[in-house]
């Protein structure tokens, strides 16, 4: 055996990234599926329409829940609070468009009375926001 040479095996210094790559997707699948569930907001079952329905994009929402709670974005408001410093937040953040999610089991008057105030900021575009009512089969 002293005679015989040994063969020299060359090292391969590729990296497999198939494995890599699996990790990957599975990341991006799992972001897929929850991003959705993180956007948070107020809970509110809007109310229903036959009208295209206004999906909240670049602005300041404002959320009225079943309680009768006023909602700025994330933050509660009693209706006196948000009466008194709404116009305020209006000029310091000069929003493009005002968005009002409204429970469906919210009174109307209550409803009215929060977007008197959010025109009574001197906002002129405000949008109600529906879902969209499933036509009858």
């Amino acid at each position: 055996m002293t005679g015989r040479r040994r063969a020299r095996t060359a090292f391969n210094a590729d990296i497999n990234v198939t494995s890599l790559v699996d990790v990957a997707f599975v990341l991006l699948i799992i972001f897929m599926i929850t991003a959705p569930m993180m956007q948070g907001g107020v809970q509110v079952q809007l109310p229903r329409a036959e009208a295209r329905p206004l999906q909240p994009e670049k602005g300041v929402v404002v959320s009225v829940d079943r309680q009768g709670r006023i909602y700025v974005d994330q933050a509660a408001f009693s209706y006196a609070d948000f009466r008194a410093t709404f116009r305020a937040m209006v000029a310091r953040r000069k929003p493009g468009a005002i968005y009002l999610r409204a429970d469906a089991g919210v009174p109307y008057g209550d409803v009215v009375r929060v977007l008197a105030v959010i025109r009574a900021s001197g906002v002129r575009d405000v949008g109600l926001v529906a879902e969209e009512e499933t036509p009858p089969k």
